[in-house]
């Protein structure tokens, strides 16, 4: 069962997230085969110009993921505190994991794969796995590009169902804040904060 708790309409209103609209998950997505066996999929676009297009999907998926609001690092700080108890992996025992493999990574994420248009990062753990899609994309209505930030993850066992219930709703707003924030910088990279 894939959760899903608000149209497009409740969000694209003006809001702190104005302009992020939830979407069906894409198709064309890398991660559309995890779609049938998902726990959670959920998609957000954001309107991008082309001059932002042009800085290319690692330019865009850094400034997404490259510098979160402080209330997300302090949610952050939270679940790591909560999770390491039960064997689960906080985000720098990730990073740590990532950096130790040598792997490509945006902050703790894991890149998986790409393409021009198209970035996934995603994480696998004892209690459930992740995939996040980044995927520029032709708006619906021909008036431009989006930007479309697609969650998919499996739960591997009851921990993974408890857990993915605890955090499905700060999930849907850290998503939509950062694609909101991201776009509002005008798509800046933060240095300080890359992985």
């Amino acid at each position: 069962m894939i959760p899903r708790t608000h149209s497009d309409a409740d969000t694209a209103g003006s809001g702190p997230c104005r302009g992020v609209r939830e979407v069906p998950p894409p198709a064309e997505s890398g991660v559309a085969s995890w779609f049938g066996a998902a726990d959670l999929a959920d998609a957000f676009a954001v309107p991008i110009d082309a001059t932002d297009v042009a800085k290319g999907i690692d330019n865009l998926a850094r400034s997404v993921l490259g510098d979160p609001a402080p209330w997300i690092r302090l949610l952050l700080g939270l679940r790591d505190a909560l999770v390491a108890g039960f064997r689960v992996k906080t985000s720098q025992e990730v990073r740590r994991a990532a950096i130790a493999d040598n792997a490509e990574r945006i902050d703790f994420f894991r890149i998986r794969a790409r393409s021009d248009r198209e970035l996934i990062l995603g994480e696998d753990d004892r209690h459930l796995d992740f995939r996040l899609s980044l995927l520029l994309r032709a708006r619906c209505d021909g008036s431009g590009d989006e930007l479309v930030a697609t969650t998919v993850v499996r739960c591997h066992n009851a921990l993974g169902r408890v857990y993915l219930a605890l955090i499905a709703r700060f999930h849907r707003l850290v998503v939509m804040s950062n694609l909101s924030r991201a776009s509002n910088k005008g798509w800046r990279i933060e240095h300080r904060n890359l992985g």
